[in-house]
């Protein structure tokens, strides 16, 4: 049998990913399988809430603003929140009746559906209109990005990718859930697979 490593950090070490989803790594005395998007949007959701509280998000600017089709409701709910995305890194103005404008990215968010992200920015900010505090806009617009920001389901990543999450997680304040309250990962014991195989 493999010799336990009690000296693996409190995630273990990665394994394999398995159906895109989960990443399987072995622990002291067990198994543990971590849902790769939850675990990512979190640790990306806690990464850039310390950046905001640090002086800001880091944006990339783009060489060519990309101009986006939304309802006349839609440009008037983000025209409107301007400053507060700006906070969150994303540099965006309006740019005609039904038309913005988006001329930076936080940094981490560069290969994400930019009009998928515009288009649930502005359905969360016309939904709750002005019922939350600035803080809670921003956290919410944070969270918004993480999501998009985040590892999709069925992304191949490498061991030593696997593992740099697994570590980032150790280090991430609430990593055990995600921005929505559903856990990140769960273990299962050596105990537990030895009753499953009645040994």
């Amino acid at each position: 049998s493999t010799p336990v490593d009690t000296q693996a950090p409190p995630l273990g070490f990665a394994l394999a990913q398995l159906h895109g989803i989960y990443i399987l790594s072995q622990a002291p005395q067990g198994l543990i399988l971590v849902d790769m998007h939850a675990a990512h949007e979190r640790t990306t959701y806690e990464r850039m809430k310390a950046a905001v509280a640090n002086g800001g998000v880091a944006t990339q600017p783009l060489l060519m603003p990309i101009t986006l089709n939304v309802s006349p409701a839609e440009a008037d709910v983000l025209e409107d929140h301007v400053a507060l995305l700006g906070s969150a890194g994303l540099d965006l103005v309006r740019s005609g009746p039904s038309q913005v404008q988006v001329r930076a990215l936080p940094v981490f968010l560069t290969n994400a559906d930019l009009e998928g992200l515009v288009r649930r920015l502005s359905a969360d900010l016309l939904a709750t209109g002005t019922t939350r505090s600035v803080e809670e806009a921003l956290n919410e617009t944070l969270g918004t990005l993480a999501c998009h920001g985040a590892v999709r389901a069925n992304r191949l990543l490498s061991v030593p990718e696997m593992n740099a999450l697994l570590r980032e997680m150790e280090r991430t304040v609430r990593s055990d859930q995600c921005n929505h309250g559903r856990p990140t990962w769960t273990y299962v014991s050596l105990s537990d697979l030895d009753r499953m195989f009645l040994r």
